[in-house]
């Protein structure tokens, strides 16, 4: 079966944020179960970014006002014939579940996290190249040298601060993701367009494209309209829209 590509495209802040978020979790979660000190600085990097986002004070109600929309969306699906209940009610759970976590949680998301001396003197050694060097930070030099069972009961100590966020952008961007199906299209000379419904809410531009098709995708939109153009990387450095016409699977996703 042939392997494919997939390049998302989302069309406003909100969705730009969670996968900006999702992006950050899925470096931490596959850098901190590794045991060199390099994995642990990677995991403790793609830490600091998340806290630093977090710190924009509406991210969390942001992220409840999302998960309300979403379950009053999904609930007028409940009278329509060929809607599976069972599975309707287990997403509608998980959103009032994930909703009361983020509720439960006092003050703004991340904040302990940003309130530690250790990790803040990492996050702004960090903004200077090469400033995590063992001079700079003796203290992060120590700890990186400790046993890895010790830095992990530390790292899910961080992971636990941040985890209904994780739960939450997960929840939202599958439900994103699988809210449509992929169609075929075909694009002219390498270019696509088209208008977006106005009388309903889209959050994503999502292309799929073989691996063997060996272009890459830029998507651009806003509000009203999308644009796709395939790009040829044969030379790397001076890219150029492809002149065939190509065959891609689109998603567009609306919830």
């Amino acid at each position: 079966m042939s392997e494919h590509i997939i390049f998302e495209q989302p069309l406003n802040e909100k969705c730009r944020t969670m996968l900006r978020l999702a992006h950050l979790f899925e470096q931490f979660d596959y850098h901190m179960p590794c045991s060199t000190p390099w994995h642990a600085r990677a995991a403790l990097r793609a830490l600091l970014d998340i806290s630093v986002i977090l710190a924009r004070a509406d991210i969390k109600s942001e992220l409840i006002k999302e998960m309300e929309r979403y379950h009053g969306s999904l609930s007028r699906m409940a009278d329509l014939p060929d809607v599976d209940h069972n599975r309707l009610q287990h997403i509608l759970q998980n959103l009032r579940d994930n909703q009361q976590a983020l509720q439960a949680v006092r003050g703004q998301l991340g904040a302990s996290l940003r309130s530690s001396d250790f990790l803040n003197s990492v996050l702004q050694r960090s903004a200077i190249p090469g400033g995590g060097f063992d001079f700079d930070l003796p203290q992060l030099h120590y700890w990186l040298a400790l046993p890895h069972a010790e830095r992990l009961l530390q790292f899910d100590d961080w992971r636990n601060e941040v985890a209904p966020v994780h739960e939450a952008v997960d929840l939202l961007l599958g439900l994103i993701r699988h809210s449509t199906t992929f169609q075929p299209q075909q694009a002219s000379a390498g270019f696509y367009q088209q208008t977006l419904p106005g009388n309903a809410a889209t959050q994503m531009i999502r292309v799929r494209l073989p691996e063997e098709a060996r272009l890459y995708a830029e998507i651009s939109g806003g509000k009203h309209r999308f644009s796709i153009r395939f790009m040829d990387s044969s030379d790397w450095e001076h890219p150029v829209q492809t002149v065939r016409n190509i065959t891609f699977e689109l998603n567009i996703c609306i919830i």
